[in-house]
Parts: C-alpha cells; sequence; structure tokens
C-alpha cells in the first residue's frame, strides 16, 4: 500500500513533481510492481489528482473515506475489509523502490513474534545527523527498535568511540492486526512531540524489528530533493 497525500507541508504537490519522463508518485508505484514480491499494489490517496494520475496509466488507486493523521491510519482503513497477512507500507515520496530491501522486510515475517518490521541505513554525514528532518532510530542488538527520534542518537559523550547512527527509512511491513490495532489507540505523548508516528508503537509495548538496507536512494521531501533525485534517475534505471 503507498499512503499519497496531496498537500504535503513543506513541499505542497510533490508526488506530482515531474521526475525524469513521469510523476514522483508514478515512479513509486511502477518500481513497487516491478519488485514482484506483492499480490497486489495499491496507491491510498486523499486526492482526485493523485487517484486520477495513477488510473490514467494502469496502476491501482483507492480513495480514502475519512480524514487522516497518518499514513499507517490511512492504509488501515483501506485494509480493514481486505483478506491480507503482511501489509507493506512504501511512501509515495520513495521514487527509488527496489526489490532487495523489501525482500529483506518480508523476511523477518517469518519469527511470528514480530509484529511491525522497518528500514533504516546508516548515517555518516554529521549534518544530515543533526537535521532534524532525517529521523534517527536506536536499536538493541537484537535490532530491535528503543527509540526514534529527530534529535542525533545516541548523544556522542565520550569522543573516544564512534557510534553509529541509523537514518529511519519511512517503509513498514505489518501483521493486519498490529495495523488496525494502532488506529485504534490515541496519539501518545513522544508521538506528539516528536511527529513520529512509529513512536505510538513503542509507546504501547510493540519494538519494531528494524532491518539494515544499504541504500534507499532519496526521499522527496524539499524541492532541493528532487534535484538530488534527478540526478540520480539515469543511475537507477541503468
Amino acid at each position: 500500500m503507498i499512503p499519497a497525500r496531496y498537500a504535503a507541508t513543506r513541499f505542497p504537490a510533490k508526488l506530482m513533481q515531474v521526475l525524469g519522463d513521469k510523476t514522483v508518485i508514478r515512479h513509486t508505484y511502477d518500481n513497487t510492481v516491478a519488485t514482484k514480491l506483492f499480490d497486489e499494489v495499491m496507491v491510498v490517496t486523499d486526492s482526485k489528482i493523485i487517484f486520477d494520475e495513477v488510473t490514467a496509466h494502469g496502476g491501482k488507486a483507492k480513495m480514502s473515506i475519512k480524514e487522516h493523521e497518518s499514513g499507517s491510519d490511512r492504509i488501515a482503513e483501506a485494509i480493514a475489509d481486505m483478506d491480507v497477512d503482511i501489509v507493506v507500507n512504501v511512501q509515495g515520496d520513495e521514487p527509488f523502490v527496489q526489490k532487495e530491501p523489501l525482500e529483506k522486510l518480508l523476511k523477518v515475517f517469518d519469527d511470528p513474534t514480530v509484529q511491525v518490521a522497518s528500514l533504516m541505513q546508516v548515517l555518516k554525514e554529521e549534518q544530515l545527523i543533526a537535521d532534524p528532518n532525517y529521523v534517527k532510530v536506536a536499536v538493541d542488538k537484537n535490532m530491535n527498535s528503543l527509540m526514534f527520534s529527530r534529535s542525533p542518537i545516541p548523544y556522542h559523550r565520550d569522543k573516544n568511540i564512534s557510534p553509529v547512527y541509523y537514518e529511519h527509512v519511512g517503509v513498514y511491513a505489518f501483521r493486519k492486526q498490529a495495523l488496525l490495532s494502532f488506529t485504534g489507540w490515541p496519539m501518545t505523548p513522544l508521538e506528539s512531540a516528536e511527529k513520529i508516528e512509529c513512536l505510538r508503537y513503542l509507546e504501547n509495548g510493540i519494538a519494531l524489528k528494524m532491518v539494515v538496507t544499504e541504500y534507499m536512494g532519496v526521499e522527496i521531501d524539499t524541492p532541493e530533493d528532487l534535484e538530488k533525485a534527478a540526478l540520480l534517475l539515469k543511475e537507477f534505471y541503468h
């Protein structure tokens, strides 16, 4: 499922921006389908413009009935009556979707105790580690999430060691019931403070199993990201 809002605070209509020869949302949809990992791929949106863009080019899309705070809420409404086991949330602004990270993400559900899983990648640039637009995640030795934050975590107090910083990549996989439970819980204090929706799972006692991915390309959050993505495009498709 690909949640897709038309209005974005930092970059309005970002999913309808043209990247190469098609829009950002179509790159995301087409590349998710191309992984051949899923029985069904669908865009869930509040926008007739995005709905028409996807369906006019042969894709599947569904209009949300209610207003939603988060992509997870939007997806939960869409899958409530569907016969599904594992649901993957690929963000609409992730045009460089690749098969290998999603395959690794699905693999962790071989463990029946895993309820929710997500991707992360190593952050090395100090500027990005300090940037609140890059959500950081700290994990335990079993790769379960301990905390998500827009602040650098861990705090680098001991300069004799070099901590590893992970960026949370906004691709999630859920068992259906875990996702439906999420939407029934009220917004939690840390989630409200940080504006990071997956903290609601942690605050209700469900850790996310984190999977390290090498590289997920560029997430389109700003006009500058779109420029970076344009440079990556030729490399990605060859």
